[in-house]
């Protein structure tokens, strides 16, 4: 089965500065992202940076698989629950592999991939031929039952909580996604 999501935690400690992890040093340093967490009953907003912060990072404490293009996390407005907003490379529709007849000769192409990694066409690429990039996008609850509470304030255990945090959203995202990943890898109709 494909991973949707993985936390690498040896290249974490292998390029941490000043401390065991380098995600735990970039929550110290973005401290104050955390403000409207603290003390909070609800773990949604402390998640949600914990999150922004283990996928932002270059290359992420939260790693994906090739398909997946973005995955953010948010308070859901409505009723501030945890919400994922997920876009995953897909091939193309049925309705246009059936027939070619739309393509008209014009050399559509999908996604471009470097390294493996999907990626959008470069300027020059779109100067020579059209492309159609397929993707899909997965906008889902995700569950909060074992997130850890939101730290009273920045000197309790942030960095603590944020790693646990990280590792509850992938888990459960991992659950929710990765039968789709493992689909769309197949490349097999479901009906088959």
């Amino acid at each position: 089965m494909q991973q949707a999501f993985w936390i690498d935690e040896q290249f974490d400690r292998e390029h941490a500065t000043g401390g065991p992890s380098r995600y735990a040093g970039e929550v110290r340093s973005r401290i104050g992202e955390f403000a409207d967490a603290w003390g909070d009953f609800a773990p949604v907003t402390f998640a949600v940076v914990a999150w922004r912060l283990a996928t932002g990072l270059e290359p992420g404490y939260v790693r994906r698989h090739p398909r997946i293009v973005s995955a953010a996390c948010s308070r859901s407005a409505w009723d501030g629950s945890l919400t994922c907003d997920v876009t995953l490379v897909s091939p193309w529709p049925a309705q246009l592999t059936w027939s070619r007849q739309w393509d008209r000769d014009r050399g559509w192409r999908d996604w471009p991939q470097l390294f493996g990694q999907y990626v959008g066409p470069s300027e020059q690429d779109l100067t020579r031929s059209p492309h159609l990039r397929a993707s899909l996008l997965v906008q889902a609850p995700v569950r909060l039952d074992d997130l850890p509470p939101a730290p009273e304030g920045p000197e309790a255990e942030v960095e603590q909580s944020a790693h646990r945090a990280v590792a509850v959203l992938v888990r459960e995202l991992n659950e929710l996604l990765n039968p789709i990943v493992d689909q769309l890898e197949t490349d097999i109709p479901a009906d088959s």
